[in-house]
C-alpha cells in the first residue's frame, strides 16, 4: 500500500543529497554492462528467495504487503560489502561496489518478489483450487466443480512466464516522457534512490553499517522467538502463543488478542500510522459491533446452526461486505487517478505542467544543480532501448501468450486474451502515471475489473475460471509496467543506465518466474493452505472466487439484508475517500483508509492488534528520539519480518517430515468447583 509524499519533502531531499554527497559531474559512472555483476545477481537471487517467502507468508495470512525496499537495499549493501571486505582481507583485488550495482540488486530483488504478489499465489490463482470451491459450497449457485484447477508447479510456472514479461515491454518507449518530460515524482523510487545514494557516502556508509547491525540484531531475536513459539504450538490450530487470550477469553472469541507475531509488529513499524489505525478501526467496527449484531439475528436474517464457513450465514456477510469496501475504495481511486492523469496531460499540452514534481530551480547561483541535471539526463538517455525492440518484444510475447493461455485455461478464449493485450498498454500507462503522481499502484483494481468483465462475458459455462485467469493477465502487465517505471526513476537519480535497469528487471522477473512458484510450493506442500481455521487462511482466495461468481450470477443469492449492507459500505467507502480529498490536509490525514479497514472484516482482529502495537512503539520512539526513529525504524521492522520469514523454512521442513511440536499451550475457562 503506497503513501503520498508531498512535494516539499521531495524538493528538500533532492536539494540535500540526491546525488550522493559529492560532485556528480565529476563522478565516474561504470558502463551499463559493468553495473550488472555475477555477485550482484547471486545476492539478488538469495534476497529474492527470502522476500518471496515473506511475501507469500503475508499474502496467505492477512494479504497486506508492506514495502520491503529498505530491507532489500540494506541487505544487498551488507552482503556485497561483507563479501568484498572478506576477499580484500584475504589479499584478493575486488571490483569496487558502486551505487549503480546496488541499484541493480535492488531492482532485481523487487522484480523477483513482486511476482509473489502479482502472480496471484494468494488471490486469483489459489481461488481456482478445490479447497476454495468446497469452502464456498458445492451447492452454491455459480460455484461449479468444472471451474477447479488445483495448484501445480509446472502450469503455475508456465503461466507466470508467459504473462510476466509483457509489462516490461509495454511502456519502455515512454520512459523519457514519464521521467524527463513529465518529471513524475515516483515517491518510492525517489526514496529508494536517496537510500542507495546515502549508502555510498562516508557518513552514509557509517550509518548503513549501524542499520545493518540493528537489522541483524532484530532478525536474530525474531528468528529465535519464532523458534521458541513453535515448541508450544502443538497439533492443530488452537495451541501456542498464536492463540494467547491477551485481553480475556470473551474478546479472544471475537479475535481480539495479541498473537506475538514479529511479522505483523514489523508491518506496523513500516506502514504509516493512518494505515495501522484504519486496520484497527475496521476490526473494531466489524468484530466489535457488526458481526455480534448480525449474529444476534441468527434464525431471522439467516438460518441458525450453520457452519462457520457457510456463505448463507455470517460468513457471507463477512466476505461480501469486505468486497464492497475493497471495490468502493478501488473504484474511487481509479477514477481519481484517471481524472488527474487526463487533466494533467491536457494541461501539459497548453501550459507548464502543474504536476507535483521535483521542481529543480535553476538560477545564476545554481550552476552545480544544472550540471547535475545534465549529467543525469545524459546518462539516462545514453544507452537507448530501441523502440522497435520494445514493440517487437511486446508483439512476440503477446502472440506466445495468446496461444498458450487458452491451453492452460480453456474457458479463456484466445481472442479475449488478444483484446486484453491490445488495451493493456493504455491501462498500464494510466497506472504508471498514477503511481508516479501518488505512489498508489492500482494493479489489483485493474485486475478485478478484468475479472468482472470477462466472467460476465463468458457466463455460467466457465466464466469463473476465465475471469480469474483474465485477472492474472491484466494484473501482471499493469503491475510490472509501474514497477519498471519506478525503477527507471531510481536509476535516473543514482546515475544508473536505463539499459541496466531494463536488463536487471528482465533478470529479476526471470528469477521470480522460478523462485516465486517454488517458494509457494513449499507452503502448499508443508502447510494446510486455505483452511479457514489454520494460520494460512489465504483470505483473498475466497474473495476473488466470489467476485468471479458475482460477475456470472449477480446478487440473487446473498443472505438477507446483505446486499443493502454491501451497498451502504460501498457508498461509505466512496464518501470517506471523497472526504479525504476535499477537506484540508491537516484534518484529512486523520480520516481512515477504507481499503485498510476492509482487511480485518474477513480475516479477524488479531493482526490489527499486532500492527497497532507496532505503530504505538514507533509513535513513542518518534516522540523520544525522532532522528533515531527515522534512521532505524525501517531496519528494526525489516529484521522482525525477515527473521520470522526465515523461520518459515525450517518450520516447513519439520512439517514435511511430520515432526510435530512437543507441547500444546492451550487456554480455556477455569472449571467451577
Amino acid at each position: 500500500m503506497g503513501t503520498e509524499i508531498s512535494e516539499p519533502l521531495i524538493i528538500d531531499k533532492e536539494s540535500i543529497d540526491v546525488g550522493g554527497g559529492g560532485c556528480i559531474d565529476s563522478e565516474h559512472v561504470p558502463e551499463w554492462k559493468d553495473q550488472i555483476t555475477i555477485r550482484g545477481l547471486v545476492v539478488s537471487a538469495l534476497l529474492g528467495t527470502l522476500f518471496c517467502i515473506i511475501t507469500h507468508k503475508l499474502n496467505l495470512t492477512v494479504g497486506i504487503i508492506p514495502s520491503l525496499n529498505v530491507g532489500a537495499g540494506l541487505l544487498g549493501f551488507f552482503f556485497v560489502k561483507s563479501w568484498t571486505g572478506f576477499l580484500t582481507k584475504l589479499g584478493f583485488q575486488v571490483t569496487p561496489f558502486t551505487k549503480q550495482e546496488n541499484t541493480v540488486i535492488q531492482t532485481c530483488v523487487v522484480a523477483c518478489y513482486g511476482l509473489a504478489f502479482s502472480g496471484g499465489f494468494g488471490s486469483y490463482m489459489i481461488a481456482m483450487d478445490e479447497k476454495t470451491y468446497q469452502l464456498i459450497g458445492a451447492d452454491y449457485p455459480g460455484n461449479r466443480a468444472e471451474d477447479i484447477k488445483n495448484p501445480g508447479l509446472w502450469w503455475m510456472t508456465g503461466f507466470i512466464i508467459v504473462v510476466s514479461f509483457l509489462g516490461l515491454f509495454s511502456l519502455t518507449p515512454l520512459r523519457k516522457v514519464m521521467i524527463l518530460d513529465y518529471k513524475l515524482t515516483y515517491p518510492s523510487g525517489t526514496a529508494t534512490a536517496m537510500l542507495i545514494n546515502s549508502f555510498h557516502t562516508h557518513s552514509g556508509a557509517e550509518l548503513a553499517g549501524k542499520q545493518v547491525k540493528c537489522l541483524g540484531k532484530y532478525l536474530s531475536i525474531s528468528f529465535v522467538w519464532s523458534c521458541f513459539k513453535w515448541f508450544f504450538s502443538g497439533i492443530g490450530d488452537s495451541c501456542g502463543f498464536d492463540n494467547f487470550p491477551s485481553f480475556g477469553l470473551t474478546l479472544f472469541k471475537n479475535t481480539f488478542y495479541f498473537d506475538f507475531s514479529p511479522t505483523y509488529v514489523g508491518c506496523g513499524l513500516i506502514c504509516p500510522h493512518i494505515v495501522n489505525c484504519s486496520v484497527l478501526l475496521g476490526a473494531i467496527i466489524s468484530w466489535g459491533f457488526l458481526w455480534p449484531f448480525i449474529s444476534a439475528h441468527a434464525g431471522d436474517w439467516y438460518p441458525s446452526g450453520l457452519e462457520s464457513n457457510n456463505f448463507k450465514g455470517l460468513y457471507g456477510y463477512k466476505v461480501f461486505i469486505a468486497i464492497a469496501l475493497i471495490l468502493g475504495d478501488g473504484l474511487y481511486n481509479l477514477i481519481k487517478i484517471v481524472y488527474i492523469t487526463a487533466k494533467e496531460i491536457c494541461n501539459k499540452s497548453t501550459q507548464q505542467s502543474k504536476l507535483p514534481i521535483v521542481n529543480e530551480v535553476i538560477d545564476d547561483e545554481s550552476s552545480k544543480g544544472l550540471a547535475e541535471q545534465r549529467k543525469r539526463d545524459e546518462i539516462f538517455l545514453k544507452d537507448r532501448i530501441p523502440t522497435w525492440f520494445a514493440a517487437s518484444g511486446y508483439v512476440a510475447l503477446a502472440a506466445i501468450s495468446t496461444a498458450t493461455i487458452p491451453i492452460i485455461f480453456p474457458p479463456l478464449k484466445w481472442y479475449m486474451v488478444l483484446v486484453s493485450y491490445i488495451i493493456a498498454p493504455a491501462l498500464a500507462f494510466c497506472n504508471s502515471y498514477g503511481t508516479g503522481l501518488t505512489d498508489w499502484n492500482l494493479s489489483s483494481t485493474y485486475g478485478k475489473i478484468g475479472l468482472f468483465i470477462i466472467a460476465s462475458l463468458v457466463g455460467s459455462d466457465g466464466g469463473v475460471m476465465a475471469g480469474l485467469a483474465a485477472c492474472g493477465v491484466m494484473m501482471s502487465i499493469v503491475s510490472t509496467a509501474a514497477d519498471l517505471m519506478q525503477d527507471f526513476k531510481t536509476g535516473y537519480l543514482t546515475l544508473s543506465s536505463a539499459k541496466s535497469m531494463f536488463v536487471s528487471q528482465l533478470l529479476g522477473t526471470a528469477m521470480g518466474c522460478v523462485i516465486a512458484p517454488l517458494t509457494f510450493w513449499m507452503f502448499w506442500t508443508a502447510f494446510d493452505v486455505g483452511s479457514p481455521d489454520g494460520p494460512y487462511k489465504a483470505p483473498y482466495a475466497v474473495i476473488f472466487r466470489e467476485m468471479a461468481i458475482l460477475g456470472v450470477e449477480g446478487f440473487s443469492e446473498l443472505p438477507k439484508h446483505c446486499l443493502a449492507l454491501c451497498a451502504g459500505f460501498f457508498v461509505g467507502a466512496l464518501l470517506v475517500n471523497l472526504l479525504r480529498d476535499v477537506i484540508p490536509k491537516k484534518i484529512s490525514q486523520f480520516i481512515p483508509i477504507p481499503m485498510a479497514m476492509a482487511v480485518p472484516f474477513y480475516i479477524g482482529a488479531y493482526f490489527a492488534v499486532d500492527m497497532f502495537v507496532g505503530t504505538v512503539i514507533l509513535y513513542i520512539w518518534e516522540r523520544i528520539n525522532q532522528k533515531d526513529a527515522e534512521d532505524y525504524a525501517g531496519a528494526v521492522a525489516s529484521g522482525l519480518i525477515c527473521g520470522d520469514g526465515i523461520w518459515t523454512i525450517p518450520s516447513a521442513v519439520l512439517s514435511i517430515m511430520r515432526i510435530d511440536p512437543p507441547i500444546c499451550m492451550y487456554f480455556g475457562p477455569s472449571l467451577s468447583s
